[in-house]
């Protein structure tokens, strides 16, 4: 990992001002600057990047971060090429990482960096592989475009990894990674083999799988990574760092099937395309779609197989579905996959396809009323209760009205005999609302927010008072909140000074609760200059909810012990202590 000191000194030289004004035109507004989010498609600016606070925020979309997390979402970079880029800009130079210098390769802890040792193999392997070479430009791909994605090749050999990794035999990691599969007798042999391969990352740029694709005929076509720790299939799109760009400038995704149509398409020009991995698309899958544009087209083939995995999205997508966004389906000529038909027929064609995909509600109701004699009775019948699960899931309100006006229309109902005798209503609920009782955030959650935005403030706190709270924590405290703020006043304790103390938790388990205390925080004191004798104030109130639940619970627990006859002359003078200190409960002699 890089260490945390240059991180901290890379960002204390670099302005997320500069940085982002280099890809995102910004107006100053007020002490702030301003510009359409370039995250999401919007007509109002609602993204907001802080000098003082190096900090930016979209108050639409709820993007936010620094600079290096802004090169990671806007460029599609890994984690470390954004900490490279910034460095470059400053003339720094960023130390090389010491995963592989500390920590053996087989070690089961560093399973992202044994997996990038092997995409260095794979690839560097494709370089003396003509055979692998002529491969890809059979497929019209260039050297330009596999180096985009990253693509390799495994050897035809059953040990070709073992001339990267010395503990081939014994490395529980590779097995772990997938890379290697353990046979009878502890007999190892690699995963793929003669196959050219799909690095595939995740949201930060790491690689964490692959998928290899096999050069002549044989079974299976694709051969992907196996579920790991890194790796899970229903939450990852391959390609979506390198579509991340041609998303935001059209605002359509195209998902498609096969990691070769995702290159391939973007050799053309189509370069906003992703693929499911080898599994129907999840309604995660979905939901992160949704986040990057406002219409999502899924591309099928036309045939049984592509109709199934067609109505398949259909089923996950539609509790995903939101007002204003769009979600259509493109089935291609029949014979034909994006692959084939870009290469032979280019991309103005193909894109001249994409602009007629059917939409979804379109595609609901046809396939519905496929299945069924709309001329009959009973077959409208059937229409309308096939139709019953999928409406109640739509959680869109004016989507749903409109399907259901339309299904009931053909149904030959009305809409109000469809709602009442299939109970179908709009999940948000057609009558007003119950009032809602705003929920207080929890004083660790204010205690977190504050730390992040000055950590300084861990100077004020008794951090083994808070361990001892910690033991003790009420249940209305989640431990990962518990985690947070210990980490953050050892942080704060020990460099009260620290900048981008968010960066620290990048990749940890903490990171989205980090991201989202954070951004929390930093709102709290948007528009003014940072008042630290506000803020320690503040943090000096919550820390004395801290000190009384911790009380509290020592006087519970010396009651109880009381009840038991077995206390101690300590205990007793600590109870005497603690009624002194003010602690509250229901005062019971002590026995």
């Amino acid at each position: 990992m890089i260490p945390h000191a240059f991180i901290e000194d890379l960002l204390a030289r670099v302005d997320v001002v500069d940085v982002v004004e280099s890809h995102v035109p910004l107006k100053r507004s007020g002490s702030n600057f301003s510009a359409r989010c370039p995250f999401h498609n919007e007509k109002t600016p609602s993204f907001t990047v802080s000098q003082t606070k190096q900090f930016y925020h979209c108050f639409g979309c709820g993007a936010h971060g620094t600079a290096i997390s802004f090169l990671m979402e806007y460029q599609g970079m890994g984690y470390v090429d954004a900490v490279k880029e910034l460095a470059a800009r400053v003339g720094m130079t960023v130390p090389e990482s010491d995963r592989r210098q500390n920590k053996p390769a087989g070690a089961g802890e560093d399973l992202f960096g044994v997996v990038a040792r092997a995409a260095r193999f794979y690839k560097q392997s494709l370089k003396h592989s003509d055979r692998a070479i002529a491969y890809l430009k059979g497929r019209g791909l260039s050297g330009e475009i596999a180096a985009r994605f990253g693509l390799g090749y495994a050897p035809d050999g059953w040990r070709a990894l073992q001339t990267e990794f010395d503990d081939y035999a014994t490395s529980k990691a590779l097995v772990t990674a997938g890379l290697v599969v353990e046979g009878n007798e502890g007999r190892r042999y690699d995963r793929f083999r003669d196959r050219v391969l799909f690095p595939i990352h995740n949201q930060r740029g790491d690689i964490i799988g692959f998928g290899g694709r096999i050069i002549d005929r044989g079974e299976p076509k694709y051969l992907n990574s196996p579920e790991t720790p890194l790796f899970e299939k229903g939450q990852e799109l391959y390609g979506l760092g390198q579509a991340r760009a041609g998303i935001r400038r059209t605002g359509t995704v195209l998902v498609v099937e096969g990691y070769m149509d995702v290159v391939a398409l973007a050799q053309a020009g189509v370069d906003y395309a992703v693929a499911t991995l080898g599994t129907s698309t999840t309604p995660s899958q979905v939901r992160k779609l949704l986040r990057q544009a406002d219409c999502v087209v899924f591309c099928f083939d036309a045939d049984a197989a592509g109709q199934r995995a067609a109505w398949r999205a259909l089923e996950h997508s539609l509790g995903q579905l939101m007002d204003g966004r769009r979600i259509a389906f493109l089935f291609l000529p029949e014979g034909e996959d994006p692959d084939s038909f870009v290469r032979a027929q280019g991309k103005d064609a193909f894109e001249a396809l994409l602009a007629k995909a059917q939409p979804l509600s379109e595609f609901m109701i046809h396939e519905l009323a496929a299945r069924v004699d709309m001329g009959s009775a009973e077959g409208r019948a059937k229409f309308l209760q096939d139709a019953k699960p999928l409406l109640v899931e739509i959680k869109a309100p004016m989507l749903s009205l409109v399907l259901r006006k339309r299904v009931a229309e053909l149904g030959g109902v009305s809409q109000a005999e469809l709602d009442a005798r299939y109970g179908i209503k709009m999940r948000s609920g057609a009558s007003a609302p119950q009032r809602q009782v705003a929920k207080k955030p929890s004083v660790l959650r204010h205690l977190a927010e504050m730390l992040l935005v000055l950590p300084e403030l861990a100077l004020l706190a008794d951090i083994e008072q808070f361990r001892a709270f910690s033991s003790v924590a009420a249940p209305e405290f989640s431990q990962a909140e518990v985690d947070l703020v210990l980490a953050l006043l050892e942080i704060g304790s020990d460099n009260p000074n620290v900048r981008a103390i968010g960066e620290r938790f990048r990749g940890s388990p903490l990171e989205s609760l980090v991201g989202s205390y954070q951004t929390a925080g930093v709102l709290a004191w948007k528009g003014r200059e940072l008042d630290r004798e506000a803020l320690r104030a503040d943090f000096l109130g919550a820390w004395r909810g801290i000190e009384q639940r911790l009380s509290k619970a020592r006087i519970d627990a010396l009651l109880q012990k009381s009840r038991t006859g077995s206390l101690t002359n300590e205990d007793k003078a600590l109870y005497r202590q603690l009624m002194r200190g003010g602690g509250t409960v229901d005062q019971a002699p002590l026995t």
